[in-house]
């Protein structure tokens, strides 16, 4: 394949390389990178409507380049009070260290999956990528993105979850090796230990489909993106060399903590979400993981984490915080948006 692949041309952007949407980065760092050439995202799943429309505009204001819509679309667990008791029993040292009253009511920002609200703003907005992560949506809705002319992106972390989105039409697979950091996509298996890793998954997902497959995970510089290419993958998505641009606009310890990270600093945890991540070892998940069996599904573990992580962070410190991080984190550097997304596509075949 070379960069200039049916799939490229079909988005609209000049450069194969997708901005990872990550929660925390918004409008700046996508539209830096749509400028750039690439394909810029946003995370959805934590947002309201309202503050997408806001976003979007905000994106549009700086370039008319495509962007990238992300949602999550997981089924919501069923409350489970024994479990949630047994979390917040386990989180009650942690409480009585910074003075915090367990009984207090938690805001905190939604994980609301895929709807019809969200939907409508689809049809709205019109982006023209929409990505979803653990799986897809209900074909009726499904159908109202594809409607509004979007093409679907989704996120597969096995051959299986790969052919499962192909069967119900997206254009595109993300093949997220077990390098890759944040929530992994998993959606037809839980056994998070046997996740694969991107050079053996890209391949095999790109002979078992027929739509274009996109490298995600370990992807830090020019080589790995030269790399992907070689394994059959048509576009690459970057996550954590993205973090440290500036247009991310990350807390002081979330970027002090890339800064110093090696690459045996991550680990995949469910602690801080309730769902396989892979982040940072913070405090938070040394001392109660990497994984824990009691922590409530996902959501719900972070509700509970919540007021340590606003407590900690007036501290300066993310020891209770999600730094999510992929195993790449000691390639990336601080640089702008436009020159980390010029970098990696040189590493894309002429």
């Amino acid at each position: 394949m070379t960069g200039e692949t049916g799939f490229v041309r079909r988005i609209g952007i000049v450069h194969p390389i997708i901005q990872a949407p990550m929660v925390g980065p918004k409008a700046p760092l996508a539209a830096a990178v749509s400028a750039a050439g690439g394909l810029g995202s946003l995370g959805c799943a934590a947002l309201t409507p309202d503050q997408i429309r806001a976003e979007v505009g905000a994106i549009r204001a700086v370039t008319a380049a495509p962007f990238n819509l992300n949602f999550f679309c997981h089924e919501p667990a069923a409350p489970d009070p024994a479990r949630e008791a047994a979390w917040r029993a386990a989180l009650a040292p942690y409480y009585a260290e910074f003075g915090l009253d367990p009984s207090a009511p938690v805001a905190m920002a939604n994980r609301a999956p895929f709807d019809a609200a969200m939907a409508e703003v689809v049809e709205e907005l019109r982006p023209r990528v929409v990505s979803f992560h653990f799986g897809l949506p209900a074909e009726p809705l499904l159908r109202r993105v594809r409607e509004a002319g979007c093409l679907i992106l989704s996120s597969a972390t096995t051959v299986r979850e790969a052919r499962w989105l192909a069967e119900r039409g997206v254009d595109a697979v993300i093949a997220q090796g077990a390098e890759a950091g944040g929530h992994r996509g998993m959606f037809l298996t839980e056994a998070a230990a046997s996740q694969v890793g991107t050079i053996a998954l890209v391949p095999q997902i790109a002979d078992a489909v027929a739509v274009p497959v996109i490298a995600a995970g370990g992807i830090g510089d020019a080589r790995g993106v030269a790399a992907a290419f070689a394994l059959g993958a048509s576009a690459v998505q970057v996550g954590t060399a993205y973090l440290r641009c500036p247009e991310a606009g990350l807390s002081a310890p979330y970027r002090a903590a890339l800064s110093t990270a090696r690459d045996e600093d991550t680990a995949l945890t469910n602690v801080l979400t309730g769902r396989p991540a892979r982040g940072l070892l913070t405090r938070a998940v040394r001392e109660l993981g990497p994984i824990n069996a009691i922590a409530p599904a996902f959501p719900g573990a972070a509700v509970a984490l919540q007021p340590l992580r606003t407590a900690a962070e007036a501290r300066g410190s993310g020891d209770f915080s999600p730094l999510w991080s992929g195993q790449a984190v000691g390639l990336s550097r601080e640089r702008p948006a436009v020159e980390l997304t010029r970098l990696l596509a040189g590493g894309v075949p002429a």
